[in-house]
């Protein structure tokens, strides 16, 4: 086991020793789920505001939500590989956390924290995009970068949050259990995100994530169909950890991080190699 890996050896069974040892961890998470709803914020208001020149500019709605694809896919990209993001493992996602809970590469204690942490983290990016942007960001056209289903309707949505949710943690697993294409876990995801925004956003606004589209839900005091995005991104999570752990077996899951370079410390019960 790698020297920087402690979750084996320092894992702590009650809350508090959670608390001690890993709070740095947590509040990662919480800066990392923070930083993307900035981004998702800023880059919705450049991009679809009415009287953003940009916007002005590209009266074609697929090709922003194609640039807004991008810039957020760069976002969980520039996430992941921060020195923040590779120490946390960049879950910034409790569906994420709860699907390596499952897998049993997070320990209960950290798991609990790690979700306490993003869902907070989340509102609090979307409350600081709201002081940067003053209100344009209530405007229709961004309205604080809610999730909302489509005009397909709420199976739809529950549908294809269920497809991009499994579709995402598949590869996140097939990824970084490769140890040749491990250190390329956070590009797919980014790739992923980019793709998935330009193509499913219309059926469910692309959430994926219940601490994000609880982040501009409370914010925007905008409610819609929320128990679908709390359900899906979840099933679909734990059903693709289920169908890998089935496939490959529990020995070849190595570890929760999604960008194990560096020198940073892992927190989780890791088998990445030294």
């Amino acid at each position: 086991m790698d020297a920087r890996c402690q979750g084996e050896v320092a894992q702590r069974p009650t809350p508090i020793g959670a608390l001690q040892n890993h709070w740095p961890e947590y509040l990662m998470e919480a800066w990392g789920l923070g930083t993307f709803m900035v981004s998702a914020c800023l880059v919705t208001a450049l991009l679809e505001h009415p009287a953003s020149p940009i916007h002005r500019a590209l009266p074609d709605a697929t090709l922003r939500r194609v640039l807004v694809g991008i810039a957020m896919g760069a976002t969980a990209i520039a996430i992941v590989h921060s020195p923040w993001g590779r120490r946390s493992g960049a879950h910034i996602n409790p569906s994420l956390t709860l699907a390596f809970l499952r897998l049993g590469k997070v320990a209960p204690w950290d798991a609990a924290f790690y979700v306490v942490a993003q869902v907070p983290g989340g509102a609090a990016g979307v409350a600081l995009a709201a002081l940067l942007l003053g209100p344009r960001i209530a405007d229709p056209a961004v309205s604080y970068a809610v999730t909302v289903p489509g005009p397909a309707g709420v199976p739809a949505a529950f549908a294809a949050e269920l497809a991009i949710s499994f579709g995402l943690m598949l590869l996140v697993l097939v990824t970084s259990n490769d140890r040749h294409l491990a250190r390329f876990t956070g590009i797919f995801c980014g790739l992923a995100v980019a793709t998935y925004i330009a193509v499913e956003a219309p059926l469910s606004g692309m959430s994926m994530n219940p601490a994000r589209t609880f982040g501009s839900a409370v914010v925007a005091d905008t409610w819609t169909a929320f128990w679908l995005y709390l359900v899906a991104p979840p099933l679909g999570m734990l059903l693709a950890a289920e169908l890998y752990r089935r496939r490959a077996g529990m020995a070849r899951i190595l570890c929760a991080k999604l960008n194990h370079r560096g020198h940073e410390r892992c927190i989780f019960r890791c088998k990445w190699p030294a």
